[in-house]
């Protein structure tokens, strides 16, 4: 059976009452010390003037200059005595001899103690034993008038007599010492109490183990996380979180005001919302991102926000060329269908015997097919860019939109990266066949692809609604899209290559109609990386 460990508070509170306990034995030992020393030096207080008020009384100078002095000053010594409290007081010769004592059977018998201060006329205490024991006495000489030392008094009180006094004083001292141990035991138990309510009763090697395993997962995780208090702060950001959002600067521990961290508008956003979030993309900069966000409880009492992104950028790139190929893969299904009928009537002509009719339906969409490749390849030496061109004019024939490539374009060699023309133009091309669909006939969308020594021009044309010049600046930052709102991500992924190049693009109404994208990307000197601004 493993031995129970201590929690913290437990500790704490087993170290408190320890300490509370050592410095009220200290100080309760410093105080019966105090007293002890006051109760004495108020002793020699009270023997010295008792001794001099018995010194300075003329019975006693008369009494010691009478034949029998013990028969005058005994009665008068304690009687003395009785009234000031003290043990004994004794007046005695120069030569020791008592002349009272509290024991009769001393009179007449040599002093004990200390008396040659006195003899030379200065009064003096001290602590001495004698026949009584040890006591706090004062020696005080008794001058006759010409100043001459006739004889000595000496009044004692006994450290027993003392002790008494200060044991007096024992049970409110105690008393003391115990209201100190209780408040001291039950602010230590108050302040445990909640320290346990804060670390759950955890102890220290648990929380260490602990702080220690969290520290390690938010490292080494590859999805960012930021977490928010109910003020909506920014607790903790891990190392993803602040690659995905640029913070490589920000403490990743120290809490900020969402505002003061310079988040893009659409974390910051759903960040101070606080709202629930699924799978929901955003854009952060360059990067596609899918945010989920949810509120935390403990206990039944909400600690924060938690909001996690991953990064979605290559899948969101990739997905969008997946998307490209499986229409235009369907686009060449629909026109392989399409041929096979068109054959079928060609077959049927010529075993009707109408060989020319035959031939001038197959020519006729062999030309019109040959003079849309000719045109495009013609005018785009990529061939990637002149497939994609080709794949979405047979997407736009099976929407029934008619996609012309101005006879103008052109476009020879490699000015930029392939994968950034195709993600202009791809999504430029999509967004304007999902503008006109729907619309009345004729539905258009015409395409320019150009290039000079400076940069490239790419330019998309559609006869459709056009676009509110209101929703241009969501439309690019926040990856609003015709199809529904707040969730496309196409033109967003536009203006990431747009930014990624400090491109240019104009969104304009014509006069004719429609809406005309032109977007103006520069060719840098050396050509970046996908990840890499070109400047």
């Amino acid at each position: 059976m493993s031995r129970r460990r201590w929690s913290i508070a437990g500790q704490l509170f087993a170290l408190q009452v320890l300490v509370v306990s050592l410095l009220v034995v200290a100080g309760m030992t410093g105080a019966v010390l105090l007293a002890r020393s006051d109760v004495r030096s108020a002793a020699q207080e009270e023997v010295l003037a008792v001794a001099e008020a018995v010194a300075r009384s003329p019975d006693v100078a008369t009494a010691l200059r009478s034949p029998d002095p013990a028969a005058t000053l005994q009665p008068y010594a304690e009687s003395t005595r009785q009234a000031t409290g003290t043990t004994f007081i004794v007046v005695m010769a120069p030569d020791r001899t008592r002349y009272s004592h509290p024991n009769p059977a001393l009179i007449g018998q040599p002093f004990v103690g200390e008396i040659e201060p006195a003899l030379t006329g200065r009064a003096f205490t001290t602590i001495n034993i004698g026949t009584l024991g040890e006591s706090v006495r004062a020696v005080v000489p008794v001058r006759a008038e010409g100043g001459t030392v006739i004889g000595l008094v000496s009044v004692g009180i006994t450290t027993e007599a003392i002790n008494r006094k200060l044991l007096a004083q024992a049970p409110a001292l105690l008393a003391a010492t115990a209201a100190a141990l209780a408040l001291a035991a039950a602010g230590s138990w108050l302040l445990s109490r909640r320290l346990r309510r804060q670390t759950h009763g955890l102890g220290p090697a648990q929380i260490t183990r602990m702080y220690e395993y969290y520290d390690a997962v938010l490292h080494s995780v590859r999805e960012g996380l930021l977490v928010l208090t109910p003020d909506r702060r920014v607790a903790l950001i891990n190392d993803e979180a602040r690659r995905l959002l640029g913070l490589t600067g920000t403490d990743p521990v120290q809490e900020h005001l969402v505002a003061d961290l310079g988040l893009p508008p659409a974390v910051a956003d759903l960040l101070l919302s606080g709202r629930p979030a699924h799978d929901e993309p955003m854009l952060a900069g360059d990067r596609v991102l899918v945010a989920n966000q949810r509120p935390t409880s403990f206990g039944g009492r909400a600690v924060g926000t938690v909001l996690t992104l991953r990064d979605h950028t290559e899948l969101r790139t990739l997905a969008s060329e997946l998307d490209s190929v499986r229409g235009l893969s369907e686009a060449l299904q629909a026109q392989a269908h399409e041929s096979a009928n068109r054959l079928h009537t060609v077959l049927t002509l010529v075993e009707l015997g109408r060989t020319d009719e035959a031939v001038q339906l197959a020519t006729a969409e062999l030309t019109l097919a040959q003079q849309l490749t000719d045109r495009v390849v013609g005018a785009v030496t990529e061939p990637a860019l002149a497939a994609l061109l080709l794949g979405k004019s047979a997407q736009a024939g099976e929407r029934g939109v008619e996609l012309l490539v101005d006879p103008e374009s052109r476009l020879d060699g490699h000015p930029l990266p392939i994968s950034d023309l195709l993600t202009v133009v791809g999504n430029l091309v999509d967004n304007a066949l999902e503008a006109v669909g729907g619309t009345e006939p004729p539905r258009q969308v015409q395409v320019y692809v150009g290039a000079t020594e400076q940069e490239v021009q790419v330019r998309v044309r559609d006869s459709g609604p056009g676009l509110d010049p209101a929703q241009v600046t969501d439309a690019f930052r926040r990856g609003w899209s015709t199809k529904s709102a707040g969730r496309g991500l196409g033109l967003a992924l536009v203006g990431q290559v747009v930014s990624r190049y400090d491109g240019k693009v104009d969104v304009t109404r014509p006069a004719a109609g429609g809406t005309l994208f032109s977007v103006r990307l520069p060719i840098p000197a050396r050509l970046p990386t996908p990840r890499e601004s070109p400047t």
